[in-house]
């Protein structure tokens, strides 16, 4: 079953076409990234499957049924989003970030119950941040506030999760914690993931599946075997790549050629 079906969308904004007649599917716990260089659509097109950009033609589907359909508090309980900055204009602590997450389950004025909390505990637990629970956000590095939003986004319960670029300005160990953390939550709660990613071994080491965009299209979509190729990857990025096999993973190895 698929959980995103995106048929045909194209977004504008400010008179420019920044998704043009686009088309994919990502199908139920699957772990999808999308590559591309910059100015290629890769955030547009995550913000329009969680109904943040306006599509002024096509169609996008969750479970088989419109995205429109959604009322806001349903679309929370769905899929959850980890932007790629996250401003927050108060300071709140770890817990108190991460209990947001059971906003979508909470009437007007309604408190958080028990079982919010344990929640709010496991998620913590899951992104190992649980001995961060009483400190401010302002007082933790990048990869900590970084496992912080994920416990966050978790704490929604979500079916599909987008992440944009999650790994951006993090140092190699915390790019693989983080890369480990979705592995994790797709194994072991059935996640669906959707990340847009610069780094395409991180991806070629994790991803079911690659889309490739540019200028608003999508160029190719297969597993990273398949689209992890000079030819493709030059023509879409221009510039020189070689391409190996990573003598441990067994994966495509992406390397700039001077």
């Amino acid at each position: 079953m698929n959980a995103v079906r995106v048929d045909n969308i194209t977004v504008r904004a400010g008179g420019k076409i920044l998704v043009d007649g686009l088309s994919c599917e990502v199908k139920e716990s699957e772990f999808l990234v999308i590559i591309g260089p910059n100015g290629a659509g890769k955030t547009t097109l995550l913000k329009s499957i969680c109904g943040l950009n306006k599509v002024q033609s096509g169609r996008i589907s969750l479970y088989d049924k419109p995205l429109g359909s959604f009322s806001r508090r349903d679309l929370a309980a769905t899929m959850s989003l980890v932007p790629q900055n996250m401003e927050m204009e108060f300071s709140f602590s770890v817990a108190e970030t991460v209990l947001m997450g059971r906003y979508p389950y909470l009437g007007m004025l309604e408190q958080e119950k028990r079982a919010d909390h344990e929640i709010a505990r496991q998620a913590m637990e899951f992104t190992r941040v649980d001995h961060l629970a009483k400190r401010r956000l302002d007082q933790l590095s990048g990869g900590e506030r970084q496992r912080v939003i994920i416990a966050r986004s978790i704490c929604q319960q979500p079916r599909i999760m987008l992440l944009d670029e999650p790994t951006a300005a993090l140092d190699p160990s915390h790019q693989l914690t983080i890369m480990k953390l979705m592995q994790r939550l797709r194994e072991e709660q059935n996640t669906t993931i959707i990340m847009v990613s610069h780094d395409l071994n991180l991806a070629a080491m994790f991803a079911h599946r690659i889309v490739l965009l540019q200028e608003g299209r999508a160029v190719q979509s297969g597993i990273p075997g398949e689209l992890l190729v000079p030819e493709v990857l030059q023509q879409v990025y221009g510039c020189l790549m070689h391409v190996d096999t990573h003598p441990v993973t067994g994966t495509p190895r992406v390397s700039l050629v001077p």
